[in-house]
């Protein structure tokens, strides 16, 4: 008879919260002892919510109740909208929010949620290798490349297979596997405790004394070298928009690019670009030049005591890249092919200014301290920040990293006030940006907003670990809790996190066309419902699942076809391991 009355008493709830068309969400993994923890009642209808209260989920009994105040920004078509703060409550346990009729899911609190996050994010990476792919095991690409835009070397062969792919297609590019690089080796440099030893150098099962993070930058460092043969010689690209044939896997690729399985290797030229009708708009060398730099320059210092040969190269490598970079200032974009897409990069002094302070880093001449200060007072605040909108990859990398590099200078007490305005300018724009709407998500929702995101997480981690300010917690805490659930379609935005959560199945992956996952992927997330309706070659497959919670701000479909929301990236995945992997280390912030 027990039995019978719960479960009568879930259907009911069910049935109420269909009836209101009201929900509650949450962060799905969870939520830290300390964290700030607010979860978003969200209504088609006007509510006037007076109070909610949080449960045990075992036994049902009240742990703690609250009154609300008042409601929060709406975000049509849900006109009533509530911010429910409970982060008083600390104690480890199991629990589930009511408020009204409407209860939200199961969410645990406690310090281990995070654990084993970062690594997680790693199979999306070993799954996007070129080369050996160990997803597949099986190689692919081995013929790679001949060069373009190379003047007396046009078509000549070089050898230029590993790395990774971008992301669904199979293009891959020197700007996100760069960032990428750095932003795993900054990862295990600030959090080496939040990484395991689960997979061997090749990507395949096994332990071998490496953190499998310092095997996945290994990967992109390796193909950064290929890519950088000789001082003066850089190459940008591997491949363009006639990779976009269909579906399969990259060991069956038939894509032609008229030299049988070698595909073209772009080499910098600091000038316009584009094979057919578009042209990308190319000023320099710079962008690219820095980006190598400050991934060697990390890389050096990462594996000094690893493999000490290995990291007097990567020094020398660093400082030549950097010098040409400055021979070569302005923006070198990623070419365009049949299709008018490429990543429209506009600023360069950010990533001029991160591979100088690497490079006083690892050197201590002061001259590369005075050209990260001088490239880093061009560009205080990343341009997006704020923005409404941006072309794509416009403002790259999202986040500059070269601004908390110059504001941890223990004896530079003035940089470090400095950089830290810089980095407290763009959090406090984003800050006031996402009041307008019930999550106080502050960043554009433009193609690939997750990526911006993590940015932001980024940032304002890094701001808070080095000033000691946490005025930015809540901001921090709403765009954490954005990408595990609490956002409108209460969706995951990371491929199997948590693993029996809502979280992304149908990608814009050739994997899950043919039955695989993309296990780890962080999609692209939200965009304005303009941006969806405006892209070539878009469409939905199948019904909208979501469709109820499309809102006036953005959309979003779990939906193969879709590629603007729903399709995983390579650089997007990186980029968030530093922050997961800070969750979890918690002995930096004095937890």
């Amino acid at each position: 008879m027990r039995t019978i009355l719960i479960y009568s008493s879930i259907l009911l709830l069910l049935s109420c919260q269909n009836k209101n068309d009201t929900w509650i969400r949450i962060n799905q993994l969870g939520y830290k002892k300390t964290d700030v923890k607010v979860a978003v009642f969200i209504s088609y209808g006007n509510k006037d919510l007076k109070s909610f209260r949080l449960t045990d989920a075992a036994s049902g009994k009240i742990i703690l109740e609250k009154k609300i105040n008042e409601g929060a920004a709406s975000m049509p078509p849900f006109n009533s909208c509530f911010r429910l703060n409970f982060s008083e409550l600390s104690k480890e346990g199991t629990y589930r929010i009511e408020a009204g009729n409407t209860v939200s899911p199961d969410f645990r609190i406690s310090d281990d949620i995070y654990y084993g996050t970062a690594d997680f994010l790693l199979n999306y990476m070993r799954q996007q290798r070129c080369g050996f792919n160990p997803w597949l095991k099986d190689s692919c690409h081995t013929h790679d490349g001949y060069v373009i835009y190379g003047g007396k070397n046009d078509s000549l062969h070089i050898d230029a297979t590993g790395g990774w792919h971008d992301a669904a297609d199979y293009l891959q590019y020197v700007a996100t596997s760069a960032n990428a690089t750095y932003q795993m080796l900054f990862a295990f440099a600030a959090n080496p405790s939040s990484f395991g030893d689960n997979f061997v150098a090749n990507g395949l099962p096994g332990k071998d004394g490496i953190p499998d993070v310092l095997n996945e930058s290994r990967w992109g460092l390796d193909w950064l070298l290929k890519m950088n043969p000789a001082p003066g010689i850089m190459y940008n690209q591997i491949a363009d928009d006639r990779d976009h044939i269909g579906f399969r896997f990259p060991n069956e690729d038939t894509a032609d690019y008229g030299k049988g399985a070698e595909r073209p290797v772009y080499r910098c030229t600091g000038k316009e670009q584009g094979l057919f009708r578009y042209k990308n708009h190319t000023t320099g060398i710079a962008s690219t030049a820095g980006k190598f730099a400050s991934a060697f320059a990390m890389g050096s210092e990462i594996y000094k005591p690893i493999d000490p040969e290995f990291s007097r190269l990567l020094s020398e490598k660093a400082i030549s890249a950097f010098k040409y970079g400055l021979e070569n200032p302005g923006v070198c974009q990623t070419a365009p092919g049949t299709a008018p897409y490429f990543y429209e990069e506009d600023n360069w002094v950010d990533d001029m200014e991160l591979a100088a302070i690497e490079l006083y880093r690892i050197t201590g001449d002061e001259t590369y301290l005075d050209h990260a200060v001088d490239f880093g007072r061009k560009e205080p605040v990343t341009p997006w920040i704020g923005a409404d909108t941006a072309h794509h990859y416009q403002w790259y990398p999202f986040m500059n990293m070269g601004h908390p590099g110059i504001a941890n200078l223990t004896d530079r007490s003035a940089f470090k006030d400095e950089f830290l305005k810089n980095m407290r300018d763009g959090l406090q724009r984003i800050e006031v940006k996402g009041e307008k709407n019930p999550f106080r998500i502050g960043v554009p929702f433009i193609w690939c907003s997750n990526n911006l995101v993590a940015a932001t997480l980024t940032q304002s981690d890094l701001y808070s670990r080095i000033s000691g300010d946490q005025s930015f917690k809540e901001m921090e805490a709403a765009h954490r809790d954005w990408l595990f659930g609490c956002n409108p379609w209460g969706t995951s935005m990371v491929v199997g996190l948590p693993e029996n959560g809502d979280y992304p199945e149908n990608t814009h992956s050739s994997y899950v066309v043919r039955g695989e996952k993309v296990p780890g992927g962080l999609v692209d997330g939200p965009v304005y419902s303009t941006i969806f309706k405006n892209l070539k070659y878009i469409y939905l497959s199948a019904e909208d699942e979501y469709s109820q919670f499309q809102t006036s701000l953005a959309v979003y479909h779990d939906d193969f076809a879709d590629y603007s929301t729903n399709e995983c990236t390579m650089d997007g995945t990186a980029c968030l391991v530093y922050y997961l992997s800070s969750l979890q280390n918690t002995k930096h912030k004095g937890e």
